[in-house]
């Protein structure tokens, strides 16, 4: 079975790269014929003027029947001569693309050409076509992560280092004004790990509307706390990155300057887990638990970033506490980096 799907992808690759070869053969066949019919016709309209330019003179009386016709003719006789040459050129190129063909050469060939367009393409995309409007990204972050009681961090309690978090989601961005850059609506789902790791051989006990972080009998290798959430994050966002001119015409692009956001987020808990690791007699255990240990079923806080293109430097903060009714109150903080990807 694993020999076959080899064989089959082998063939898959195999028939596309066929496919591309004669895509590409055609296509430059195209290229050199439309090169061809476009040498002919700027040719006869650089001679239509010239021709127009005597008939003018002609008319004005600065030169004869005679010597119009014989200058007409000489421009022809001209153009016909830079026609064939530059043709022939052409015919040459098409030539030498058909030899490779036979030759089988044209695989080669055709991949250098497309990466070429591509690139073109790029280019041409990038420095002269604007965005739309309202664009989308793929937005995925992570960083250190940990609790504030009273204003203070509660490093003492939960790993500076080995706490994190970890965001992945979409977003719309909406550009707020039609003919100004600056202000942008951004909008998403997002999906939120906060993790915390006790310190000090603790782990999460509930006793009835408490939880609290007490010693556990046994020696643990780890202790996490993880809890996930689905979001609405809200930004207002401020991207300099400044419209291109060209034509005459204005083009609007994000993410290729400096920018930063302010806002929000909102969302529902749909997962809570303890995660213990511990060793006994050389054998290495690993204990999830699932519950719902007295988390707040929502959150709601506040965010932003700042960065430059697709990479900036990202805060959140919960506004309400980790869980519900517990004397002493816990808000999650984390601090990371942010990738936007168009």
């Amino acid at each position: 079975m694993k020999n076959f799907t080899i064989y089959l992808i082998l063939f898959f690759f195999l028939v596309v790269s066929k496919v591309i070869g004669q895509e590409t053969f055609e296509s430059e066949a195209k290229r050199i014929a439309n090169k061809i019919e476009k040498i002919t016709k700027e040719e006869k309209e650089a001679l239509k003027q010239e021709i127009e330019a005597i008939n003018v003179q002609l008319s004005e009386g600065k030169i004869t029947q005679e010597q119009a016709d014989k200058r007409k003719k000489e421009l022809a006789e001209a153009r016909a001569v830079i026609i064939e040459e530059k043709v022939t050129l052409a015919q040459n190129e098409l030539n030498d693309l058909v030899q490779k063909k036979v030759d089988g050469k044209i695989k080669e060939d055709s991949a250098k050409i497309y990466m070429i367009r591509w690139k073109s393409y790029k280019h041409d995309r990038d420095s002269i076509r604007g965005e739309k409007r309202t664009t989308s990204q793929f937005v995925f972050a992570m960083g250190l992560n940990n609790m504030l009681a009273d204003g203070k961090l509660q490093d003492s309690k939960y790993s500076f280092i080995g706490s994190h978090f970890y965001e992945w989601g979409f977003t719309y961005n909406s550009r707020l004004m039609k003919n100004d850059n600056l202000l942008h609506a951004k909008y998403g789902l997002s999906l939120m790990y906060n993790n915390i790791r006790a310190t000090e051989n603790k782990s999460f006990v509930v006793n009835g509307d408490q939880t609290n972080l007490e010693i556990n009998p046994i020696h643990l290798t780890e202790s996490r706390f993880r809890n996930v959430y689905l979001v609405l994050p809200v930004h207002l966002e401020f991207d300099f990155t400044r419209p291109v001119q060209s034509n005459g015409k204005t083009y609007f692009k994000t993410h290729k300057s400096f920018r930063f956001g302010i806002g929000g987020y909102t969302g529902i808990n749909v997962k809570s887990k303890q995660i213990l690791k511990f060793e006994e007699e050389d054998l290495k255990y690993k204990t999830r638990i699932k519950g719902d240990y007295n988390v707040n079923n929502f959150i709601y806080g506040l965010s932003s970033y700042i960065g430059y293109r697709d990479l900036s430097l990202y805060f959140k903060y919960d506004l309400n506490p980790l869980f519900q009714d517990n004397l002493v109150k816990e808000n999650n903080i984390s601090l990371g980096l942010r990738l936007d990807l168009n």
